[in-house]
């Protein structure tokens, strides 16, 4: 009878979790799914069922393809950009401790701001009437169109992501970091481990539970890029930071193709699903080759 009694009052305490999981996450994706199917241009009352028709079309597509090429490639630029910085502040914050809880706090301020006004920010300091823009072309003789560039744009839009998320990653690290036992620091000096190979031989491998959680977050956060790219670039130059989730803005919300767009988001998630799954598997080999778990 208890046990009964608390398996209610279980689903109790998790029933507004799952009602807001059930009408924000799985309605969203369900309706999406329907709408794939669909040609519905987000304005007209009344649409017709295609079948499969807006996947084909978005496969055989170079704009779409395109836009998931460009979100594999940001990928590869920010995941090891923001994973240093977290791993760097984690290390600093871990050998100042009564710094700690400042150093923490301001850095994961960024995480907390709103992607926007950090976009807008950084906009205006990279514009070409910018005083960092006069600095570096009149005294450094540096006249670099920052968001103008293919790569520069795509490094830029990286950049601030990295800031935006380094405090946050860092946090996790820093926990790590203060979960490794400092009697395996005293062990290792016993055995004649150098201070320059501690942190190869015996932070690093004890620290890989956490740096495989960073990884796995980052690889996220990198599926799901959508204000920065939309505020710093719209996508160009040359749809050079045009992410399938600006594709998929774009094919919404500027043609009007809702059903064009939902079949590319559910390609997306399907996307982000597998790619995570192997990202995943790659890590868990890599440690376990290792030894690091």
């Amino acid at each position: 009878m208890i046990e009964k009694n608390n398996n209610r009052l279980g689903w109790l305490f998790a029933s507004p979790y799952l009602i807001f999981s059930t009408v924000f996450f799985l309605g969203p994706l369900i309706w999406s799914l329907y709408l794939s199917f669909t040609n519905w241009d987000l304005i007209s009352p009344t649409y017709d069922f295609v079948g499969f028709k807006n996947f084909t079309k978005a496969l055989g597509t170079p704009g779409v393809r395109s836009a998931f090429w460009v979100t594999y490639k940001f990928m590869i630029v920010f995941v090891p950009i923001v994973t240093a910085m977290s791993l760097f502040v984690a290390v600093i914050v871990k050998g100042l401790p009564k710094l700690k809880t400042v150093f923490l706090i301001g850095f994961f301020l960024p995480y907390l701001s709103s992607g926007v006004v950090a976009s807008l920010i950084v906009k205006g300091f990279l514009s070409h009437t910018s005083p960092v823009q006069t600095f570096l072309r009149d005294r450094l003789g540096l006249d670099i169109d920052w968001l103008g560039g293919s790569f520069s744009a795509l490094f830029v839009v990286a950049m601030i992501m990295a800031w935006k998320f380094t405090g946050y990653y860092a946090l996790i690290l820093t926990s790590g970091l203060e979960s490794i036992d400092q009697e395996v620091y005293e062990a290792a000096a016993i055995d004649g481990v150098k201070d320059s190979q501690r942190f190869w031989r015996i932070t690093l491998p004890l620290l890989y539970p956490a740096i495989y959680t960073t990884l796995i977050l980052s690889f996220g956060a990198t599926f799901g890029i959508f204000t920065e790219v939309y505020q710093l670039t719209g996508g160009g130059p040359n749809y050079a930071t045009n992410t399938w989730q600006m594709e998929i803005y774009s094919q919404a919300f500027k043609n009007l193709q809702a059903g064009y767009a939902s079949a590319i988001a559910i390609m997306a998630a399907v996307a982000t699903f597998i790619s995570i799954f192997v990202i995943r598997k790659i890590l868990e080999m890599w440690g376990k080759r290792n030894g690091w778990v």
